[in-house]
C-alpha cells in the first residue's frame, strides 16, 4: 500500500513495484469503474451485472473481474440460492472502504533473512524449499480466482501473469515459436535477490502453483531462462512441459 504522509519513504524497488501493481489492477478505467460498482453493493456483483451496468460482453467482464479477485481487491464465492440453475458467481469487495493496498512491500530485514537462511541450506535443497514455498503460494493465489473449472494452458498462462503483475511483477505471457514462457520486467525482491539468486525460485514456484490450479494439471514444469539479478534484462520463467 502506497504510505501515508509521515510513513517511512519507500525504497526505489518498492515504489516500482506499487506502481506496477496499481497499474496492473486499476489502469483500465472500465476496472475501476467495476471495481468501484462492486464495492456501491452490499452484496456483491455477478459478471452478468456488471456487463449490463457497463455495456459489455459477460465474458469482458468476468475477464476484468477476475483480474480485480487475483489482485486480491475482490473475493469471489458461488452463489447457490438461486435455484436449480447454474449457481452464479458473486464478487464482493475485500475491505469496507475503498483503497489502493497493493501487496507489494517487502521488509528488508525478513527478505535478507530469508536469503541467508536459503544459503545456510546449501545451493541444491535451498532452490527445493524456495520453489515450494512459490509453488504454495502461488496455488494460493489461484485458489481466490479459479471458480470456472480447468483452463487450457495458453489461457491459464496469460491470467498467470495477470496475477505476478498485480503483485509487482510487469509480467506478461508469451508464446515464442511454440515455447509458452512468461517474461517479468520487474523483481519486487529488489537487492535480496540480487544478494540472494536463489530466491528467484519463489517466482518460479508461484508460476508452477498458479498454472497446477488453473490448469488442473501437476505435471507442469518451469525453468528459469533468465534472470533480472542474474544481470538478464528481464526474468523469463518457461514451461518445458
Amino acid at each position: 500500500m502506497l504510505p501515508a504522509a509521515g510513513s517511512p519513504a519507500l525504497s526505489p524497488t518498492d515504489f516500482s513495484s506499487a506502481v506496477t501493481a496499481i497499474t496492473a489492477s486499476f489502469g483500465d478505467p472500465t476496472r475501476r469503474r467495476i471495481y468501484l460498482l462492486a464495492h456501491e453493493r452490499h452484496d456483491g456483483v455477478t459478471a452478468a451485472e456488471v456487463a449490463s451496468a457497463c455495456e459489455l460482453h459477460v465474458n469482458v467482464a468476468r475477464h476484468h473481474l477476475d483480474k480485480l479477485v487475483g489482485a486480491g481487491h475482490l473475493d469471489v464465492a458461488v452463489d447457490r440460492a438461486g435455484g436449480s440453475g447454474r449457481p452464479s458467481k458473486r464478487y464482493r469487495a475485500s475491505t469496507e472502504q475503498v483503497e489502493l493496498d497493493v501487496s507489494v512491500g517487502h521488509d528488508e530485514v525478513l527478505l535478507a533473512l530469508l536469503g541467508r537462511a536459503l544459503t545456510e541450506l546449501g545451493p541444491e535443497r535451498a532452490e527445493i524449499v524456495a520453489e515450494e514455498v512459490g509453488e504454495h503460494y502461488g496455488r494460493a493465489m489461484a485458489g481466490r480466482m479459479d471458480d470456472e473449472g480447468p483452463r487450457g494452458i495458453r489461457a491459464a498462462l496469460h491470467i498467470a501473469a495477470d496475477a505476478l503483475s498485480a503483485h509487482g511483477f510487469a509480467a506478461h505471457a508469451e508464446d515464442t515459436r511454440g515455447e509458452l514462457r512468461i517474461v517479468s520486467e520487474h523483481c519486487p525482491f529488489g537487492d535480496a535477490a540480487i544478494e540472494h539468486p536463489v530466491i528467484c525460485a519463489v517466482d518460479r514456484g508461484m508460476v508452477r502453483g498458479l498454472l497446477a490450479t488453473l490448469t488442473d494439471h501437476d505435471d507442469t514444469r518451469a525453468e528459469t531462462r533468465a534472470s533480472l539479478p542474474r544481470g538478464d534484462g528481464v526474468c523469463i520463467t518457461s514451461l518445458t512441459g
